[in-house]
């Protein structure tokens, strides 16, 4: 495949692998919560773990696709596919639907506020980057 012999600049490599490290954090999280393991679960009150557990299976469902979306997108950048694009995408849909139901729906304050609000909104620039980060990618050939 001639676009594999394209070499690709170490910068590449460095955001392809802080974009793998990053989202495995969140993938972390998505399972830990999901077990609603004591490690981790166990620094929320009964309040805010009622909250996390009461999700419908659709959001869990689309909440999934952000996380492992991005996941996916981040090991497709590293393989050099051109799929990782189409990835990120789907944790943008992920991400999106999660975004407004969590907006949307009353939760307890000690989970709200500016800093939650602030980590989303981080969470998106970087979901916004990294599918920049992958298009730009694929035109210049890095990814195929």
């Amino acid at each position: 495949m001639a676009s594999r012999a394209i070499r690709v600049p170490v910068s590449f490599w460095v955001i392809a692998g802080l974009s793998l490290l990053w989202n495995a954090y969140g993938a972390f999280d998505y399972t830990m919560t999901q077990l609603d393991a004591e490690a981790v679960m166990g620094q929320f009150s009964a309040e805010e773990r009622a909250y996390l557990s009461s999700f419908p299976a659709w959001h869990t469902a689309f909440w999934a696709l952000g996380v492992w979306g991005s996941t996916l997108g981040s090991v497709l950048l590293l393989a050099r596919s051109r799929w990782a694009v189409a990835s990120f995408l789907v944790s943008l849909l992920g991400l999106t639907v999660t975004t407004i139901f969590t907006a949307t729906r009353p939760m307890p304050a000690s989970l709200g506020g500016p800093g939650y609000w602030g980590v989303m909104v981080v969470v998106w620039i970087v979901l916004l980057a990294l599918l920049w980060y992958a298009r730009r990618a694929l035109a210049r050939g890095y990814i195929a």
